[in-house]
């Protein structure tokens, strides 16, 4: 990656200008770098995003200049049959993942002229963004810039598997595996839920130590027989296995840790054109159930300012996930790092 000074338009209509005060180094980011996706390029990363507006386009009703916002990377239309039955994470209209806005083009240009795309149509790892109205939520400013950031991806998509995506009841066994900012934050959605025992498992010892704190009543470490391990702790099994890292084996382990009639969530992403093995006879005759769960089933406008409450009333630590406040030149370290598993999250804090 390289640095760079870009030319950045003015929001058009139903679009707004915000200057970025932090932004996560998430592994979505990662999987751009090591080309797992066919994106457009050339790209500017980031996408966990929260700032402050500095200004708006016509039409823009719901955010005025100085709100603090935090960004999302799915910005729904809010017209179609999904966005209006309460679906925004299914949005049919959205051109976010193809990196532009609703009409099709981008804000963003090179000195000389070239496009350049926003990944996810936000492009975060910038000190300014223009995104869609609907791709930013005011939330309390009260809230810290590093915390907003995370709940524009992982706390959104971690704690909404369990919440909205699988509907956790309380007393529920689970298990998560994975515990990077994603993971973690299924975690904290398990505790909201109420659900026991909450066994967190992961490789790194550092990870699952967070784990304690944030909710986790047992941690697992992935070096051992894990199943065993989870079944015992279980009595035979849990009810529901997040799955937060994105690997075939791990989707697999997902699955063989269901009692009778658990539910498998898939939040974790692989590269494109990855298939994980499945136990087809056990899920059958032992009625168990695999959901894909996609930006935790989320509403944004909903979502966000409920978890940012969550954060303000000590029901949340997201602040727990941060384990390095770092510069934008310090972004490759930061994905080096997370390769490694050595961190949770890295904040870039403009």
């Amino acid at each position: 990656m390289s640095l760079e000074t870009v030319l950045l338009e003015a929001p058009k209509a139903g679009e707004v200008l915000v200057r970025l005060l932090a932004s996560g180094v998430c592994h979505s980011d990662l999987h751009v770098v090591e080309g797992h996706w066919k994106l457009p390029m050339p790209l500017v990363l980031g996408h966990e995003g929260a700032g402050v507006v500095e200004e708006v386009g016509p039409g823009v009703r719901d955010i005025a200049v100085g709100d603090h916002v935090v960004l999302s990377w799915f910005a729904p239309c809010r017209r179609c049959a999904y966005c209006v039955t309460g679906r925004a994470w299914a949005c049919t209209t959205t051109r976010a993942d193809y990196c532009v806005m609703e009409d099709g083009t981008t804000r963003l240009r090179r000195l000389n002229g070239d496009t350049l795309f926003p990944f996810l149509a936000v492009g975060s790892f910038a000190r300014h963004a223009v995104v869609p109205e609907s791709g930013a939520v005011v939330v309390p400013a009260a809230v810290p810039a590093a915390v907003a950031a995370l709940i524009g991806c992982a706390v959104t998509t971690g704690v909404g598997a369990v919440l909205n995506t699988a509907r956790v009841p309380a007393g529920s066994s689970a298990a998560v595996i994975g515990c990077g900012g994603v993971g973690l934050s299924a975690v904290m959605g398990l505790r909201l839920a109420g659900a026991h025992p909450i066994v967190a498992v992961d490789l790194s010892a550092d990870r699952l130590a967070v784990a304690t704190e944030v909710g986790a009543s047992h941690t697992v470490h992935g070096g051992e027989d894990v199943r065993d391990a989870v079944r015992a702790i279980s009595d035979g099994g849990v009810d529901y296995a997040v799955e937060a890292n994105g690997s075939p084996a791990t989707v697999e382990l997902a699955v063989r840790l269901l009692r009778r009639g658990g539910t498998a969530v898939l939040v974790g992403l692989p590269a494109a054109g990855v298939t994980a093995p499945l136990d087809h006879l056990s899920v059958v005759n032992l009625g168990k159930s695999i959901v894909g769960s996609a930006y935790g089933s989320s509403v944004p406008a909903v979502d966000f300012p409920r978890l940012a409450e969550l954060y303000l009333a000590g029901r949340l630590p997201i602040d727990r996930l941060v384990t390095d406040r770092i510069v934008l030149e310090d972004v490759d370290g930061a994905l080096e790092a997370m390769r490694r598993q050595q961190r949770v999250r890295s904040v870039v804090v403009y």
